[in-house]
């Protein structure tokens, strides 16, 4: 990533938190140019930004400044372990409170631009959908409107696995040892081929992994094991029906051999008023590295044009 011009921290006020909580946050570029800045909503839920940060090729390109955080419970923001399990504090509320709070502290809350990815598109749709007034630009980047969509679409990809990995994810989800490290072994099979397909795994993203390892909390909790098996809080999330509230101008982005297929997606696209969508034939879920020219060019031609 290009060096931060500056990097900070806000208070975050979470009443059941039972303590100070704070969101930190990285800027490149310059929030007072006169540029629409772009702010970043990470996926997982519970990974961080780390593995996000090549979109800085914006600002390179264009002069467009960047918003980049790390969502509370985990990475550099305040870390709540003691909440695990908890899907009572852990919502999607939240994070749009989270959200709307480092908005405010950065004085952008009134002409902003967002991308989502995956769960951060999650996040970023549920914020839409309430018409922010300063929200001008909207990108959901691989990421569903309805969960049973992902998982349905995750579980046929996991059909494509080698019989031996198949056979090793279905004995511990039937038997509930999905903590098994031979679990996580397999899980990451598919992780190769439908997460990120560049080799090695782009220090970003291994960055990513390694906080969620580090401190499951936020994933297991709201997610579960895995991509493909979603025991959380998550389970049942569908802002189908609000779609239509969406009222900015939106791409959606997807590639070829992404967890988001274009069954996940398309609820989106016929559903968002002003909508876009641009599909990544050499990608899984993350085109931003594994088709990098054409990926910058497509969300900079998006959030540049009249």
């Amino acid at each position: 990533m290009t060096t931060p011009s500056s990097e900070g921290e806000v208070d975050f006020n979470i009443p059941t938190a039972g303590k100070p909580c704070k969101t930190h946050y990285w800027i490149v570029g310059d929030l007072k140019s006169g540029k629409t800045p772009l702010v970043v909503l990470h996926g997982g839920p519970g990974a961080t930004h780390t593995y996000l940060t090549n979109l800085d090729a914006l600002y390179k390109a264009h002069g467009i400044p960047l918003v980049f955080y790390d969502q509370v419970g985990n990475g550099e923001s305040t870390h709540l372990p003691e909440k695990n399990g908890d899907g009572d504090f852990w919502t999607v509320q939240l994070f749009i409170d989270e959200l709307d709070n480092l908005l405010a502290h950065l004085g952008i809350e009134n002409n902003y631009d967002v991308i989502g990815h995956s769960w951060g598109g999650m996040l970023a749709a549920s914020f839409a959908i309430r018409q922010p007034k300063g929200l001008r630009r909207l990108i959901l980047a691989s990421s569903p409107a309805r969960m049973q969509d992902w998982a349905e679409a995750a579980n046929r990809l996991k059909l494509l696995l080698p019989k031996d990995v198949r056979e090793v994810l279905d004995k511990h989800e039937a038997a509930g040892t999905v903590d098994s490290p031979e679990y996580h072994a397999a899980s990451d099979k598919y992780n190769e081929e439908f997460t990120c397909r560049v080799k090695p795994m782009p220090e970003g993203f291994a960055k990513a992994f390694e906080w969620i390892a580090k401190d499951p909390t936020v994933y297991t909790t709201m997610n579960g094991p895995s991509e493909f098996f979603i025991t959380g809080s998550l389970k049942n999330w569908d802002v189908v029906s609000d779609l239509h509230k969406i009222n900015v101008p939106t791409l959606l982005t997807n590639g070829r051999w992404d967890g988001a297929q274009d069954s996940v997606m398309k609820k989106q696209f016929i559903n968002i008023p002003k909508v876009k969508w641009v599909q990544f034939a050499d990608s899984s879920h993350a085109p931003h590295y594994e088709e990098t020219e054409r990926y910058m060019d497509i969300i900079g031609s998006f959030l540049t044009e009249n």
